[in-house]
């Protein structure tokens, strides 16, 4: 969709598609008012074909895939040993085939890792991206399905206009609306106005959305990043890094946490990806102890620049901070008790009494 008039090219990690089409401010608003189409036509495509597909990656991933009902989406995550994160795949079945797309770049070294765990199992997997793409219808939904939720909760396949249905292989829920898989010669082809990935991420930062890759790091844990509720089942096991989860989900709390960062307007420029969060000391304008690093950041149509942010959990909840030294207010988005779901009380009245004559210390 670069040959249409207007556009820009979007920078890493987006390079290939457009950023906007001329007028980002405009592209946002209109992406509250209806739908619009954005291409994220550089996003990998993925597909996992053969009887044992769901079983097997139900024992990969850290979803609950087993029982997917076809047309469903699911959110899941594949771990390293240590629980931390390496591959989201946003995915659905279609009764004979596992369709899912993932960040850029990152769909060979994923079917490489699928591969290597098939044994005698009855799957086949593929690196499709060079045949399909994703685009995204984001928006609200038209009447007939309502507003689409992040984690489709009910379970029902999604609901596309009727114009696009002739066009889609497979269909997933996100988090702005509804991801349509499409043979690249359709690419551009589903009926609404093109938006570009500034609108896209602008409305994704501003939903206090983490995006792996962007707002992660090689040491991000599911906790940390609000990532629990829609990717991780909670209720399974016997999965690579589960025993991470389960010990934090349980008993301790994650190392870091995500927030939203207001950034201050009077600044002519945006933090960059990876620039670091401070919390002043009082020494100078910059001064201060780094306590972690911007991921996303834009300039929103209604709230002016604003990102996402990885800070150690025990930075205060109030705290100022600066982002690349320009001050910025955080939001809480993963509490910094995230996980504490077990609490150790001392009942007094449990407490036996000292023997007469003798105090407690």
């Amino acid at each position: 969709m670069l040959d249409i008039a207007g556009a820009v090219e979007a920078e890493w990690p987006d390079e290939g598609v457009a950023a906007h089409y001329g007028d980002p401010m405009r592209e946002q608003r209109a992406m509250t008012e209806g739908q619009v189409l954005v291409d994220r036509s550089n996003r990998g495509v993925v597909t996992v074909a053969g009887p044992d597909r769901l079983t097997w990656l139900h024992s990969l991933t850290s979803q609950h895939l087993e029982r997917l009902a076809p047309g469903v989406t699911a959110e899941a995550l594949i771990l390293n040993p240590q629980g931390q994160l390496e591959h989201h795949l946003t995915l659905t079945d279609d009764g004979t085939t596992v369709w899912a797309h993932v960040e850029p770049g990152t769909a060979p070294a994923l079917v490489a890792y699928l591969n290597s765990m098939r044994f005698m199992l009855r799957v086949e997997v593929a690196d499709v991206t060079a045949e399909f793409a994703v685009q995204t219808l984001a928006g609200p939904v038209p009447a007939e399905g309502g507003l689409v939720s992040r984690t489709n909760p009910a379970g029902s396949p999604a609901v596309i206009p009727a114009a696009a249905r002739g066009l889609a292989r497979a269909v997933t829920t996100g988090p702005f609306g509804i991801d349509v898989i499409v043979k690249r010669s359709a690419v551009g082809k589903l009926p609404a106005t093109p938006a570009g990935m500034w609108a896209f991420e602008a409305a994704r930062i501003a939903g206090r959305v983490a995006r792996p890759g962007l707002d992660t790091d090689h040491r991000t844990l599911p906790h940390e990043v609000g990532m629990i509720e829609s990717a991780v089942h909670l209720s399974k096991g016997c999965y690579r890094g589960q025993e991470t989860v389960a010990r934090i989900h349980n008993l301790g709390r994650p190392p870091r946490r995500l927030v939203f960062l207001n950034l201050d307007g009077s600044a002519d420029r945006l933090p960059p990806h990876g620039s670091a969060i401070v919390l002043p000391d009082g020494t100078g304008p910059v001064g201060g102890v780094r306590v972690g690093f911007t991921g996303s950041a834009a300039r929103h149509f209604e709230l002016g620049p604003i990102g996402l942010g990885l800070i150690k959990r025990t930075v205060p909840v109030g705290a100022t901070l600066l982002a690349d030294g320009i001050a910025a207010a955080q939001e809480v988005v993963v509490s910094p008790d995230a996980g504490a779901n077990v609490r150790v009380t001392l009942r007094r009245d449990a407490v036996p009494p000292p023997p007469a004559g003798r105090k407690l210390l």
